[in-house]
């Protein structure tokens, strides 16, 4: 079970302009991921360790608010779509969406899925932009999903974008802080990590949807790295074409997208 990486709350206290109950909303919706996008104000106590009492005021101000919204015939909470509506400016202040998208949409036609971007948000990654092949099967919500790093294609992708310091102090934080996962994914990684050096992107079958099967590739910029997931249903696929055919699409897209920013200023 993810554990939110909050601040030590010793070093809360003595940072006075600290403001101890924004910290914790913000908390609460980090709980919510793709593995659990609905939870009920008991899981999100025992995620978070705060008490029950104090979770259900958050869970209710942040509904009023628009950040979560209740379940229909349930006592539990989703994201709501104030969450996607802070995205959006960060979104389209960022040049990198604009020039990739087109391209996005090309390659999820072809594959008859679903094209992302994704960014690091602690030792997670959350989507930024998706693009679908059926407008129908994909909604605006799934911008702002989260996925482990230690456990997802585009997590593995994200790690293998960086130098060894920066992988091996990521990779300490997500053993601390999700020993559970660590203990269950951390050979897997090593192996896409592997994998990634001899093909150039990773590759998962299945994870949180055993019918979807993803490739991811990094892209390393100036002030940032951002990895791009394809994502197809199993049913969709010939064999091999993962590998052999989408794989490569993805790499091609992303050394395309890499050379538009480092040729155009004004497009990074």
């Amino acid at each position: 079970m993810d554990t939110p990486d909050t601040p030590d709350a010793a070093a809360e206290d003595k940072d006075r302009q600290f403001a101890t109950s924004l910290a914790r909303g913000l908390d609460v919706l980090r709980c919510f991921s793709a593995r659990q996008p609905v939870l009920g104000n008991g899981e999100i106590a025992e995620i978070t360790g705060l008490y029950k009492s104090t979770v259900s005021r958050l869970t209710y101000t942040l509904t009023q608010l628009g950040y979560l919204r209740k379940v229909a015939d349930s006592a539990k909470y989703e994201l709501g779509p104030a969450v996607v509506s802070l995205a959006y400016p960060l979104v389209a202040s960022i040049q990198i969406y604009r020039v990739a998208v087109p391209q996005m949409r090309e390659l999820a036609d072809y594959a008859r899925g679903w094209v992302s971007i994704g960014v690091r948000e602690r030792t997670n990654i959350v989507y930024m932009e998706t693009v679908s092949f059926d407008a129908q099967a994909l909604s605006k919500r799934d911008i702002g999903l989260t996925f482990p790093i230690i456990s997802s294609a585009i997590g593995h992708a994200y790690l293998a974008a960086l130098d060894e310091g920066e992988r091996t102090k990521l990779l300490n934080q997500i053993r601390l802080k999700t020993p559970q996962d660590w203990t269950r994914y951390s050979q897997g990684a090593a192996d896409a990590l592997a994998e990634f050096a001899h093909r150039g992107f990773c590759l998962r079958r299945g994870g949180y949807n055993p019918d979807v099967h993803t490739v991811a590739v990094p892209l390393r910029l100036q002030d940032e790295t951002v990895v791009f997931n394809c994502a197809v249903p199993a049913r969709s696929l010939s064999p091999g074409q993962l590998e052999m055919d989408i794989g490569l699409r993805l790499v091609e897209l992303v050394r395309s997208v890499h050379e538009r920013l480092s040729s155009d200023p004004e497009a990074a």
